[in-house]
């Protein structure tokens, strides 16, 4: 297209005319290259805004036009009013209302895309005119549209006016009209209900009322609904609705309608309105029941969604009214049949999933009274929910192996989660139903496994044991008298499925804690957990069984604990978990060595990490190269995971409590902790590995993981190693800078910076990274914003822990300070926030350090105006709060300089931002010096003047900001 390029590049307000806006959206429709329509599309969102789109959008909306282009011009007249209502000149609104009147009765007969723009832009005219200009709005649209002539046919005036009133109300909702002004708009809405209701009540009920005039009158309905249209006031109406659901094309429309109504909140003040609407309800159960045997889903789904709408918004309502409790309790039946209806979710059936919440609300509303009444409602509630758990049981079946392995993963993937919801489900009803429901479930699964006359389905068992698991997964189910027969029955079971092994494993999971009270049936369990392992088929549930049970039970374990580490270590040399797996046996294993006697534990730890050892010698000897890198990784992830959870110190904090008596645990061993005996021994390697990889972050991490997981773990037992991690660390620093070393230093400095013994080698260290980090800074730091803000971080743990660190002389104060004031102008959000932590960190300091005092004094200035600017728009909204902690401490530790300091940078013009005037500033001034005790307050400060350098004060954006 020869204009093409002249039309999509040059937004010169000349160039928006009609010619040029066609030629425009031809080259957006037509044009095959994505960059043209790309372009075309942008100068067309600038047409759309412009002056001249008052002249091109009537001139569009021409009959000889294409749909497309019409629809454009109906869409720039809608942007026009909806967005840059205060351009229009008020003697100029009853000509745009008269226009846009003639051209939907243009369209009427039309294109139906362009008919609802043109009543989406009237809707707006309507909503900007409400009250006070255009006050009877309402029944002048339907005066309008109900007067003969303009050769328009009854029923296309009558389909254009109903679409106009369909859009009125969801303009609204959408509208960008200021608080004050919703409120004013939305009670003048209300009052026009009384001229909606009557016309969609003539046209529900006349029987020779077209099907497409009958659906969009419940569309209407369902629109206007959404206003909080009292209920009363629409109840006709909503009864009027039940009779349309019989008919196959008004159904969905029906059933949206009625959910609309009856899901307003202030629907439930209306009880008489819905005690009518009970028996409105239940009528409907022939046609769910004839749904459902001839496999109508959408049917059956939607008259589901109208019962659960009224059940679960109204419960409470309906609860009330005890006089119509059969009433309600035949709609509590009516859920129950969806919740149970015929099929497997989600291949046959998508319809029981929508009533789940309505048995946590009745619940919850039947214990929400007072004793008395509760008794009473729980004689009749009871049994309904003894029932919902077999019903929930029975949907939580699987299908039978042929019928599963033919669904597509989607499918398997949403019966997953259905099951999720179905244990939270149940999870929640043991809170009604208490131990009777564990002893109901223990007598089911009972009569099934000790039935030798009639065999029972795999997927009977394990729904029953999948319920127990649901419970006791998060229920303390330790007083309970059926666990113990339930391992027994554990034991009976015929595990022949991947499916119900899976759930027998989380079963025993869920135990864990029953079995640290009841070690006698450790001996039961654990052969089926450890056989468990060795099933890649089981991963994930047999190993986070063991985890739990080695974490909950470890003091029990000493018997077992040689047989666990041969199995596990077997396990892990087949390679048959995956990497996640692997680790988490490592803090399995980590767990039950803490409970062992030092030298068992060293014995334990050399069998089982020695082949990695070597493994790993082996590694460091070859050329790096991608597949070698994996494995180095993976052995220094199976140390971290294993230092992560052995913990020997714990033994002598739990020894005391009910769970471990003394006399299961050794005492605190004199020697070194067998943690730093393994990474001393391992050091030199570690070392070795280091130096082929030191360039790759990847494998410096896993080595850093290695210490800070050991060093988090040990806190003070790690102390033999500092001084040689230190120098390592230095040198790893020194030679390739990573962000990884550290956040390993910072926990150094966290644990040992103010242990006598450890304070040179961490100074040393400190002093290092430091010098290493400000050289990067002088190079350039905008490639490492990582390094930046870890670099941040440990300053900042620095000045709290150990200030001293800012006495060396070796440490150059001021060029820190000036690495700060860069890194607070970083693009990144968690290098800016750390930054502004070093400097909350550091300013308390200017009265104990003199270094620090000097450097604020003369550089504070600078730090001052870096916040302002910050505050002023030049750093995101989502910050302010750390800016402010920042001026806070300045105002706090620095008052008299700040007074200088702030009246200096303020002076200057257009600075922080140039939407601010003098006097703005002036009131921030005195505002930020005026505030020295309440933080909350400086932020509110901030928040208030950013809004105002951005020009957003008062906007919606500033109203959602400062909630």
């Amino acid at each position: 297209m020869e204009t093409s390029g002249r039309i999509a590049t040059t937004p010169d307000a000349l160039d928006f005319t009609v010619e040029n806006v066609e030629k425009g959206l031809h080259q957006l429709y037509y044009d095959p290259n994505i960059e043209n329509k790309n372009l075309a599309q942008k100068w067309l969102m600038q047409a759309q805004v412009s002056p001249q789109a008052w002249q091109f959008c009537w001139a569009l909306l021409s009959p000889d036009k294409v749909p497309e282009i019409q629809y454009f011009g109906a869409s720039a007249l809608h942007t026009k009013i909806s967005r840059y209502w205060s351009d229009i000149p008020s003697d100029q609104y009853e000509t745009l209302k008269t226009q846009l009147f003639s051209q939907i009765a243009c369209f009427s007969s039309g294109s139906k895309m362009v008919l609802t723009r043109l009543c989406v832009a009237l809707a707006s005219l309507a909503l900007n005119t409400m009250p006070e200009v255009w006050p009877g709005a309402v029944p002048e649209m339907v005066r309008v549209f109900q007067e003969e002539g303009g050769g328009v046919d009854g029923r296309a005036r009558c389909l254009a006016l109903l679409e106009l009133l369909t859009v009125l109300p969801e303009e609204f909702q959408t509208s960008r009209l200021p608080q004050y002004r919703k409120g004013q708009v939305r009670g003048a809405l209300g009052r026009e209900w009384g001229s909606v209701c009557p016309l969609l009540q003539q046209l529900l009920r006349q029987g020779d009322s077209p099907g497409a005039v009958k659906a969009r009158v419940l569309r209407c309905l369902s629109s206007w609904v959404l206003l909080d249209v009292p209920l009363s006031e629409s109840e006709g109406l909503v009864e009027d609705c039940f009779t349309a659901l019989p008919d196959p094309e008004l159904f969905d429309t029906a059933v949206e309608a009625i959910v609309n109504a009856v899901s307003q909140p202030d629907s439930q003040r209306y009880v008489n309105t819905l005690l009518k609407l009970v028996p409105q309800v239940l009528s409907l159960q022939e046609q769910l029941r004839e749904a459902v045997q001839n496999g109508d889903m959408e049917t059956s789904h939607g008259i589901c969604r109208i019962a659960v709408a009224l059940g679960e918004n109204h419960s409470r309502a309906l609860l009330e009214q005890v006089e119509h409790w059969q009433g309600f309790l035949a709609l509590v039946n009516m859920i129950m049949f969806c919740t149970g209806i015929p099929g497997h979710y989600p291949v046959n059936e998508t319809t029981s999933s929508l009533t789940l919440t309505f048995w946590y609300t009745l619940q919850d509303d039947i214990m929400s009274f007072d004793c008395e009444r509760q008794a009473v409602y729980l004689q009749v509630y009871r049994p309904v929910y003894f029932q919902l758990v077999d019903v929930l049981l029975h949907k939580a079946q699987f299908p039978s192996d042929q019928e599963y392995a033919s669904w597509s993963s989607d499918e398997k993937e949403q019966f997953r989660i259905y099951r999720v919801d179905i244990s939270d489900t149940l999870m929640y009803v043991y809170e009604m139903l208490g131990a009777e429901l564990l002893s109901n479930l223990y007598e089911k699964l009972g009569r099934i496994l000790t039935n030798t006359e009639q065999a029972s389905s795999w997927q009977h068992t394990e729904a029953l044991l999948y319920g127990f698991q649901s419970i006791a997964e998060t229920i303390d189910v330790n007083y309970s008298d059926v666990i113990p027969g339930l391992i027994g029955l554990l034991l009976r079971i015929n595990i022949n499925n991947v499916q119900l092994a899976d759930t027998v494993m989380f079963t025993i999971g869920a135990l864990a804690e029953w079995l640290a009270d009841h070690p006698v049936m450790l001996s039961s369990v654990l052969p089926l957990v450890l056989q468990a392992l060795g099933n890649p088929d089981l991963s994930i549930s047999s190993v986070s069984t063991l985890k739990k049970i080695c974490r909950e039970c470890k003091y029990d374990l000493p018997p077992y604990a040689s047989n666990i580490v041969a199995v596990s270590r077997e396990v892990l040399s087949k390679q048959i978990h995956k990497t996640s797996q692997c680790m988490w046996l490592m803090q399995a294993l980590g767990f039950l060595l803490s409970a062992l006697h030092v030298e068992e534990i060293l014995r334990n730890l050399h069998s089982l990490i020695t082949p990695y050892i070597q493994q790993l010698e082996k590694l460091a000897d070859e050329t790096p190269n991608p597949s070698n890198k994996l494995a180095i990784i993976h052995i220094l992830g199976l140390l971290s995971n294993l230092f992560t959870t052995l913990d020997i110190s714990k033994q002598e904090d739990e020894s005391g409590e009910s769970t471990a008596p003394p006399v299961k645990t050794a005492p605190p061993p004199p020697g070194p902790n067998p943690v730093v005996v393994v990474l001393q021994q391992v050091f030199a390697l570690i070392q070795t590995v280091l130096s082929k990889w030191l360039n790759d972050s990847q494998v410096v991490e896993a080595v850093c993981a290695i210490f800070e997981k050991s060093v988090k773990t040990l806190l003070h037992d790690f102390a033999p190693m500092v001084s040689q991690l230190s120098e390592m660390l230095g040198q790893m620093y020194s030679t390739i800078p990573q962000a990884s070393a550290l956040d390993l230093t910072r926990q150094m400095v966290h644990i040992f910076a103010r242990e006598t013994d450890h304070f040179p080698p961490i100074k040393a260290l400190f002093e290092l990274v430091t010098s290493v980090t400000l050289s990067i800074f002088q190079q350039g730091p905008r490639d490492h914003p990582d390094i930046v803000d870890s670099f941040m971080q440990l300053q900042a743990q620095a000045l709290k822990r150990k200030p001293d660190l800012f006495l060396s002389e070796s440490l150059d104060v001021k060029a820190m300070f000036h690495c700060g004031l860069l890194s607070l102008k970083f693009p990144e959000a968690p290098t800016v926030k750390s930054t502004c932590l070093f400097f909350t960190e550091l300013l308390p300091r200017c009265s104990d350090v003199p270094p620090v005092a000097r450097v604020v004094q003369e550089n504070g200035k600078l730090l001052l105006q870096a916040v302002l600017e910050a505050i002023g728009g030049g750093s995101s909204r989502s910050l302010m709060e750390q800016f402010a902690e920042v001026l806070f401490n300045l105002n706090k530790h620095c008052f008299p300089l700040l007074t200088v300091w702030l009246k200096e940078a303020l002076q200057a013009q257009g600075f922080p931002s140039t939407r601010v005037t003098t006097e703005q500033k002036d009131t921030f001034t005195q505002q930020i010096l005026r505030e020295r005790v309440t933080k909350r307050r400086m932020k509110d400060i901030v928040k208030e003047f950013t809004l105002v350098c951005r020009g957003l004060h008062g906007t919606e954006y500033a109203a959602e900001y400062c909630l």
